[in-house]
C-alpha cells in the first residue's frame, strides 16, 4: 500500500514539466509518488482522443459530423509545441534515454508573414539567395550578419569582430551589419524566436546563442529546425512516467489531492482520500498551489481542423508560421502549429492547426484573426483562452515548488527553462547533461 509510505519527492499533476523532473528524480535515484487527480495523463498538455472526447470538452454537443473519420483516428493536443532538433528537451531526452518510446518526424517548413503574405524561412543559403523575403543587397548583409554568428564563440575574443557579448545590445549588432526592418523582424522572431521586441536592446549574447541553436537544429534534418512525435505530444508526459517506474516510482491517476500538510512551514505530506503520504519535497503545477502562485497574463489558442493543407506552405503537411508582432502593430507573436494525419493525429486527410498568441486586450479571438484568415477554409473551431500562471513562492522554505503554465511559444525551449530551474532549486545545484 503506497500511501502511508515516506517518499523523497512526491508530485502532483502529470504535466510534462512535472513528468520530467519526476522521471529525472527517479534517474538521480529519489524515492518519487506521483499523483493526478485527472484520470488521463497530461494535465494542461494532454492529447485529447477520441475526437468526441475534444467535442465534449469544448462543450460542443452534437459531436463531430461522418465527414471527421473515425473519432479513435484523431490526438489533439491542447498545447502545441515543436522540439527544436538541438533543443534542451532533446537532450533531456537523450539523457533520460526516453527517446525509446518514442519517433519523431521533422516538421516540413516553418514560415514566416511579411505584409499579409508568408514566406519560407530560409533553411539553406541556396534558399536564401532565392528568397523574397529581402533584396539582393540586403541578402550580401544577410549572410555576413549568419557567417558572424556561426563563427561566434563567447571564450574567442577573436570571434567578435567589435561585439561584447555582455555590453553590446542586439540593436547595435543589427546596426553594425546595416540590417532592415523586415530582416530585423524576422531574425528576431523566426529564428531567435523572441515573442517581443524587448530583446532589441538586452546585451546581444542571448540572441547570437538562439540563433546559433535554430541554425544547428536545422543543419540535422535540413527541413526546418523542429521536430514533432507520431502520436501527438500526449507522447512524452507518458515516455517520462514510464521512465520513471522503471526506476521505482510510483504513479497513481484519478487521486485526489485533499490536502498539502505543511509543518511550520515546510511540506510533510500529502494527504489524499483520508490518507497521508510523506514527502521531503513537493513538485506541483499551479492548480495544485492557487495560494502559492500569481496570475501573469492570458494565452489564447484556437484549435482548427482542415482538410487542406494550408495555402502557399507547398502543401506541407506540418509547419510553423509565425505572425511577428511589427507586422500586425501587436506586442506579442501569433504563432500558428499545422500537423495533420502524417503524424497519426488526425484521420487520413485532415490537418490540425493551432494558432495561439499572448492575450493583449479583451477581445482575445480578434487578436488570432491574421492567423485564422491564413487558414481559411476552417473545418471546426475550438475556442481555448487559459490563464497563465507563475509561483510566487521559490520553495526555499517551504519545499514546494511549482511549474509556470505554458506559454504561447512553439516550441520547448521556455518549458526546459522552467524544469532546470526547478532542478536548480531543489538539488541546489544546476542539472548537468
Amino acid at each position: 500500500h503506497h500511501m502511508d509510505e515516506e517518499y523523497d519527492v512526491i508530485v502532483l499533476g502529470t504535466g510534462l514539466t512535472e513528468c520530467i523532473l519526476s522521471g529525472i528524480m527517479s534517474v538521480n535515484g529519489k524515492k518519487v509518488l506521483h499523483m493526478d487527480r485527472n484520470p488521463y495523463y497530461g494535465g494542461e498538455s494532454s492529447s485529447i482522443t477520441p475526437l468526441e472526447e475534444l467535442y465534449k470538452r469544448f462543450q460542443l454537443l452534437e459531436g463531430p459530423p461522418e465527414t471527421m473519420g473515425r473519432g479513435r483516428d484523431w490526438n489533439v493536443d491542447l498545447i502545441p509545441k515543436f522540439l527544436m532538433a538541438n533543443g534542451q528537451l532533446v537532450k533531456m531526452l537523450l539523457y533520460t534515454e526516453v527517446t525509446r518510446y518514442l519517433d519523431f518526424k521533422v516538421v516540413e517548413g516553418s514560415f514566416v508573414y511579411k505584409g499579409g503574405k508568408i514566406y519560407k524561412v530560409p533553411s539553406t543559403e541556396t534558399e536564401a539567395l532565392a528568397s523574397n523575403l529581402m533584396g539582393m543587397f540586403e541578402k550580401r548583409r544577410f549572410r555576413k550578419f549568419l557567417v558572424f554568428v556561426a563563427n561566434f564563440d563567447e571564450n574567442d575574443p577573436k570571434t567578435f569582430e567589435g561585439v561584447d557579448p555582455q555590453n553590446t545590445s542586439m540593436r547595435d549588432v543589427y546596426r553594425k551589419f546595416d540590417l532592415g526592418q523586415d530582416v530585423i523582424d524576422f531574425t528576431g522572431h523566426a529564428l531567435a524566436l523572441y515573442r517581443t521586441d524587448d530583446y532589441l536592446d538586452q546585451p546581444c549574447l542571448e540572441t547570437i546563442n538562439r540563433i546559433k541553436l535554430y541554425s544547428e537544429s536545422l543543419a540535422r534534418y535540413g527541413k526546418s529546425p523542429y521536430l514533432y512525435p507520431l502520436y501527438g505530444l500526449g507522447e512524452l508526459p507518458q515516455g517520462f512516467a514510464r521512465l520513471s517506474a522503471i526506476y521505482g516510482g510510483t504513479y497513481m491517476l484519478n487521486k485526489p489531492v485533499d490536502d498539502i500538510i505543511m509543518e511550520n512551514g515546510k511540506v510533510v505530506g500529502v494527504k489524499s482520500e483520508g490518507e497521508v503520504a510523506r514527502c521531503k519535497q513537493l513538485i506541483c503545477d499551479p492548480s495544485y498551489v492557487p495560494d502559492r502562485v500569481r496570475k501573469a497574463g492570458q494565452v489564447i489558442r484556437i484549435i482548427c481542423i482542415l482538410s487542406h493543407p494550408i495555402k502557399n506552405t507547398n502543401d506541407a503537411n506540418s509547419c510553423q508560421i509565425i505572425i511577428p508582432q511589427n507586422q500586425v502593430n501587436r506586442k506579442s507573436d501569433i504563432y500558428v502549429c499545422m500537423i495533420s494525419y502524417a503524424h497519426n493525429v488526425a484521420a487520413q486527410g485532415k490537418y490540425i492547426a493551432i494558432a495561439s498568441t499572448t492575450v493583449e486586450t479583451t477581445d482575445p479571438e480578434k487578436e488570432v484573426e491574421p492567423a485564422l484568415g491564413l487558414l481559411e477554409p476552417i473545418d471546426q473551431k475550438f475556442v481555448a483562452i487559459s490563464d497563465l500562471y507563475e509561483p510566487i513562492d521559490d520553495g526555499s522554505e517551504s519545499q514546494v515548488f511549482c511549474s509556470c503554465s505554458y506559454d504561447a511559444t512553439t516550441h520547448f525551449e521556455t518549458t526546459c527553462n522552467d524544469i532546470k530551474d526547478i532542478y536548480k532549486r531543489m538539488a541546489g545545484s544546476a542539472f548537468d547533461f
